[in-house]
């Protein structure tokens, strides 16, 4: 692609993707900012994600998920201070997160990103030993039907993390799992 190309491909209606609800601006898989990381442009997707939170004020918890999903975007292009600063602002208040461990993810997102392996493993062992939480033991899908939560949840990233340590966020949270 030439530069043109690239900056074509990474354009989009900025009213509009400010007009969408946080549903369809985050969680939709084929909309939102995904439309713009689909493509290879990352870069242009967290700028979106900060502008729609600006535009849209604090949230509350739906405001610690973008700024989770920024902060993974801008550690994919190599920010890694800025990733940070998002990733502790995604942490969920600990009587919330006891039981569920997202904030261990945190943990060993950040000590990744910082090149701390001793707090990674530490992070990445305290979440192994959280026990399955009650909700997770009959859990069904949209459908109606039973579904199977991998527990604990992250703990595959964080196991990437450490398996492909020294290497790029990008390629360590995307890391294979070794064949057995």
């Amino acid at each position: 692609l030439s530069p043109a190309d690239g900056a074509t491909q990474c354009q989009y209606d900025r009213s509009a993707m400010l007009a969408l609800d946080l549903p369809a601006f985050d969680q939709d898989m084929n909309g939102g900012w995904r439309t713009l990381e689909a493509k290879g442009c990352v870069m242009e997707a967290a700028d979106l994600i900060q502008v729609w939170r600006q535009a849209h004020g604090s949230m509350g918890p739906a405001d610690t998920l973008l700024s989770w999903h920024e902060g993974q975007l801008r550690a994919d292009v190599g920010q890694y201070a800025d990733a940070i600063r998002l990733f502790q602002m995604g942490r969920h208040p600990a009587a919330d997160d006891a039981k569920w461990g997202w904030n261990l993810y945190v943990d060993g997102s950040i000590a990744f990103l910082r090149g701390d392996r001793r707090k990674l493993e530490a992070a990445r062992a305290n979440l192994s030993a959280l026990p399955r939480p009650a909700e997770l033991k009959d859990a069904v899908g949209p459908d109606g039907k039973p579904r199977a939560v991998r527990w604990p949840m992250n703990i595959r990233v964080l196991d990437g993390f450490l398996r492909c340590w020294g290497q790029s966020y990008k390629a360590a949270y995307r890391c294979p799992v070794p064949t057995p």
